[in-house]
């Protein structure tokens, strides 16, 4: 362990949420254009999901192979390393023109954005017992942020400037997180001592060790292919079905940025010990935030919106109490934690993504709203029948 180690003050946590937003929103710029990208780079409409779901897969690589390091290598190296490649793959998506070289540079950008993951553990390990679930929930609002303005700001800028320019931007964007990350982010080296074989083959482990994070995932993992199947269904069903244009997508998609609002509460819920009644009420509203567009298709617009917060609110809140409650199990092994969990709820995102677009040209909204509520209310099963965790 580092000899220094420096407190969460108000300024750092700030800072470690604007990071953790910068980065993700990698993974969801081509979320909300993959209908001007595919045609542009030779991917068929059937295709164009695959975009959005081998970035996710991407991520889920670089989550079970690179976030484990984090208990064995400096953190601060490893977080800039990793943004190195995230800005030269995203300068080679901009720039592509084949469809195999888009894909893999797609794979790549997931796989590198992952010093996200690095900078939560980081900083569950900086905060205190008593306020972590604040600390940590303060920052997941800035990496929901990233999540959801990343799809706004990605259709504002393909309507004005080309996608393309999406790409080069994002990539200037990393290179200044590179220079806050080498400046202003604490340097950490974990007590722990290992291969990397014996780090990975930990993994396993952890997991059948663990039941807490095995239920955690799982419920996650669920949520968010939920989450991912309607971010990446809902332009398409906006742009045909109501005739918006990519700027008006883009307002609607701020509404996601109110979820941003559940994580410190959650937080702070699971600081106070109402982590499994606040998770109830998580998973129930992922349960009910599909019906209403059923109930009401004469205002299918207002519905959508209101699928579009409530469901940002209950992954969200749903997440923070899941990372809480997994950073206390083991605190040495915060970053193999954090992996197992984050590949699991990521293997679910990229499932959600890459059935979104052939679910939506076989069945329509309708199909998308009857898997987007059933895979939370298959979490809600399973937390109400589980081990309670307290």
């Amino acid at each position: 362990m580092s000899s220094s180690h420096p407190q969460m003050t108000r300024a750092l946590v700030l800072l470690f949420a604007f990071c953790c937003g910068a980065i993700v929103a990698n993974l969801y710029y081509a979320q909300p254009i993959i209908d001007l990208i595919a045609p542009d780079v030779g991917l068929s409409s059937h295709g164009a999901s695959l975009i959005v779901s081998l970035t996710q897969v991407g991520y889920a690589l670089g989550l079970f192979f690179l976030v484990p390091l984090a208990d064995l290598l400096e953190n601060r190296r490893l977080m800039i390393a990793t943004a190195l490649v995230a800005s030269a793959s995203l300068i080679g998506a901009g720039l592509a023109e084949q469809p195999n070289a888009f894909l893999l540079l797609s794979l790549l950008i997931g796989i590198s954005s992952v010093s996200v993951q690095i900078l939560i553990p980081l900083a569950a390990h900086l905060a205190p017992e008593q306020s972590r679930g604040r600390v940590v929930g303060n920052i997941m609002s800035g990496l929901l942020l990233g999540i959801l303005l990343a799809r706004p700001l990605a259709s504002l800028v393909a309507d004005h400037f080309g996608w393309r320019s999406m790409f080069i931007i994002a990539a200037v964007v990393m290179l200044l997180i590179i220079v806050v990350l080498a400046t202003r982010v604490p340097a950490y080296r974990p007590a722990h001592r290992a291969s990397y074989g014996q780090l990975l083959a930990s993994l396993w482990h952890l997991f059948a060790r663990l039941p807490v994070l095995r239920q955690r995932a799982l419920y996650q993992a669920l949520m968010f292919g939920a989450f991912s199947l309607f971010w990446t269904a809902v332009p398409l069903e906006l742009g045909r079905v109501h005739g918006l244009s990519q700027t008006q997508i883009a307002l609607f998609a701020l509404i996601g940025a109110m979820g941003a609002l559940a994580a410190p509460l959650a937080g702070r819920l699971a600081d106070a010990g109402h982590t499994h009644k606040a998770s109830l009420v998580a998973l129930a509203l992922g349960v009910v935030s599909f019906l209403p567009v059923l109930a009401v298709p004469r205002f299918a617009l207002g519905a959508l919106a209101f699928t579009g917060v409530v469901l940002d609110l209950a992954v969200q809140m749903s997440m923070v109490l899941g990372q809480r409650a997994i950073y206390s199990l083991d605190p040495h092994s915060r970053g193999r934690l954090n992996a197992l969990y984050m590949t699991s709820i990521f293997i679910g995102g990229a499932s959600g993504s890459a059935l979104a677009s052939p679910l939506y040209e076989q069945g329509g909204w309708t199909a998308i709203v009857l898997l987007g509520s059933a895979l939370p209310l298959v979490a809600l099963v399973c937390f109400l029948l589980g081990r309670r965790e307290g």
